[in-house]
């Protein structure tokens, strides 16, 4: 499957919140305390608008099908965390998760970030194989305070 990713911009807001909620429904993750009612879903673009952050869109054909991003870890120096990686259910699998993580862990360390950190859940069978091929291990506990309460599979790669 051919694809394209491109910098997200404010006319994905809509489209990309969409994506994750639905994505969250279908793994029967669409709880308090995760992006699914986070705010920010609704306004993605505006979150990663500085140096130290970015996120990316794919796009099939010209249609977007997912993204994920890289956002600073509050209070954590050196630890960025790799945000809001989701794809719509007939885009998994293709190599495109691979390529926005290989694209946020590259301009997470050109940002000179040292420690890259997910948070996700035990139902999230597919997205942990490819962290744990990528070399993502795992830890017992939360680092910093995303607002993500109700994630509780925590990830950590030295860069």
């Amino acid at each position: 499957m051919e694809f394209e990713l491109r910098s997200i911009e404010k006319r994905d807001n809509v489209g990309l919140a969409e994506i994750i909620r639905t994505s969250l429904e279908q793994l029967d993750c669409a709880l308090d305390g995760t992006v699914y009612t986070d705010p920010k879903t609704d306004r993605m673009s505006e979150c990663y608008q500085s140096e130290d952050a970015g996120y990316w869109i794919a796009e099939v054909d010209g249609k977007m099908v997912g993204g994920s991003g890289i956002g600073k870890v509050a209070g954590e120096k050196g630890v960025c965390e790799l945000q809001r990686m989701f794809l719509t259910k007939e885009s998994r699998g293709k190599g495109i998760g691979l390529a926005l993580m290989n694209k946020c862990l590259e301009f997470a360390e050109i940002a000179g970030y040292k420690t890259v950190y997910l948070e996700t859940f035990p139902k999230m069978l597919e997205a942990r194989k490819l962290y744990e091929r990528s070399g993502f291990k795992y830890i017992d506990h939360a680092i910093g305070n995303t607002g993500h309460f109700s994630c509780n599979v925590f990830m950590v790669m030295d860069l």
